[in-house]
């Protein structure tokens, strides 16, 4: 089993911005993808990371044989909180102990169960695989506190394809570019504006927004739709807010990437509980194999 615990080793330098970079130096990507991982996701860009898998979710939403299929199985309109709970708590449980963990292999089968219970293409269960390769990658390049060296991109992009060859899927990419070149590709044939689709996107942009007081909501929400590619607003018929509000928006997120330059590398991990983007679930209070649908 690969050790992915992320503990600070002994002698991390807590006075220096580099400190994760500097271990994540020593290893090696081919056979230490999940550490690497794991670091970035718990210590390096934990909220980085989550904020651009939610956005991926709006993508997977806009290709309509997956948007109409979650409408009709009223898990994102109808029980949007434990359907984004129970998505985020089963990834958790890969990061947290490794894909070839007891732990982990319970995550990948319970997804396996839930999209085995639904005829979801190997295209579709693809594509999705490559928005989470791709959506980070690209979010921390627009605004995180650091570029992402290619060791790092190697090892999540290695992370991700261990998982889709756990859960089945053919054909993966094998490369991070191969992984880009798939999802521009499917995106520019397959988005199309639907409006069950819609509502998904609706009711996944209201749960967003709820995570804030209510005076702000929507100001968040116009935010959201600011930092959303074009044609991921396009296709859900959402309007684009002003110029001026999309060049804030971006640039507010990049500000926050340079002052955090400045901050002390993270000792202790954020995890999603501890970030209370976790509602349905007391922390520790399920069993990965209890969560999820079950049809």
């Amino acid at each position: 089993m690969v050790r992915t615990d992320p503990t600070p080793p002994r002698g991390l330098d807590r006075f220096r911005r580099d400190a994760w970079s500097r271990v994540i130096a020593t290893l090696d990507p081919v056979v230490d993808y999940e550490r690497i991982s794991v670091i970035n996701a718990r210590y390096e860009f934990p909220w980085d990371i989550q904020q651009a898998l939610s956005f991926a979710l709006f993508r997977t939403f806009a290709v309509p044989s997956i948007g109409v299929l979650l409408h009709e199985t009223q898990e994102f309109t109808e029980r949007t909180q434990k359907r984004h709970d129970d998505t985020v708590l089963v990834l958790d449980a890969v990061i947290e102990d490794g894909l070839e963990s007891p732990k982990g292999r319970t995550a990948v089968r319970r997804m396996n169960q839930m999209h085995g219970a639904y005829d979801i293409s190997n295209d579709d269960l693809r594509y999705v695989l490559a928005t989470f390769v791709v959506t980070p990658v690209r979010w921390i390049a627009d605004y995180g506190w650091r570029d992402l060296t290619p060791a790092e991109i190697d090892a999540s992009t290695r992370s991700y394809v261990r998982m889709g060859e756990l859960m089945g899927i053919k054909g993966i990419p094998t490369s991070y570019e191969d992984f880009e070149a798939l999802l521009d590709e499917y995106e520019r044939t397959r988005f199309a504006f639907d409006t069950r689709s819609r509502e998904v996107a609706d009711a996944t942009l209201a749960l967003l927004c709820s995570y804030y007081p209510k005076a702000l909501r929507r100001v968040v929400e116009v935010f959201s739709r600011a930092i959303m590619d074009d044609h991921v607003r396009e296709a859900f018929g959402y309007p684009t807010p002003p110029r001026a509000v999309v060049a804030l928006s971006r640039g507010a997120l990049k500000l926050r990437g340079r002052v955090l330059r400045f901050a002390p590398p993270r000792i202790r991990p954020s995890r999603p509980e501890d970030r209370g983007v976790v509602r349905t679930y007391l922390p520790g209070g399920y069993r990965i194999e209890d969560l999820g649908t079950h049809v």
